[in-house]
């Protein structure tokens, strides 16, 4: 199951109305509910910045950022987001909306968090260091179930 678009190619990248739209349709067939659309243009670039494009009922496994210099915004362009921090039991400490009154949070290093999903079409902007390596950069959490597992539903549901 793909997870991310086309890194983009040229000079300039500019979100059109035509790259959103075709974004944003593919998170909605997507089985996971939400599809990435990166911005850099390789995944070897020293800032990542990518658009996510999520559907309610996508499930984001708590993770945290383990390298000390993977501090993660998260700016909400379009839709509604709830964060969630939790502790390194599972416990949550602290809900943050996103919301057009309230669309950025930034994350230290470490910092276990999920996302809820509140509005179809939730578009966000997600910006941390690079270069990206997929078997480093998410330490998932032990106490919340993979994400393909038949526990991910209720467990989302109870957050």
């Amino acid at each position: 199951m793909a997870s991310a678009l086309p890194n983009p190619q040229g000079e300039v990248f500019t979100l059109s109305e035509e790259l959103l739209s075709h974004a944003l349709q593919a998170s909605r067939h997507s089985e996971r509910r939400r599809i990435i659309q990166p911005i850099q243009r390789d995944q070897s670039a020293r800032v990542q910045r990518l658009l996510n494009c999520l559907q309610p009922l996508t499930y984001i496994r708590p993770h945290c950022h383990p390298h000390p210099h993977a501090s993660e915004t998260i700016c909400l362009l379009s839709g509604s987001l709830e964060v969630l921090i939790f502790s390194t039991d599972g416990g949550i400490t602290s809900r943050h909306l996103l919301s057009v009154k309230s669309p950025l949070i930034d994350l230290q290093p470490g910092v276990w968090h999920g996302m809820i999903v509140k509005e179809p079409d939730t578009v966000i902007l997600e910006v941390k260091q690079g270069p990206y390596q997929a078997s480093t950069d998410k330490k998932f959490a032990a106490w919340a179930p993979p994400e393909d597992s038949p526990q991910a539903a209720q467990y989302l549901a109870q957050l």
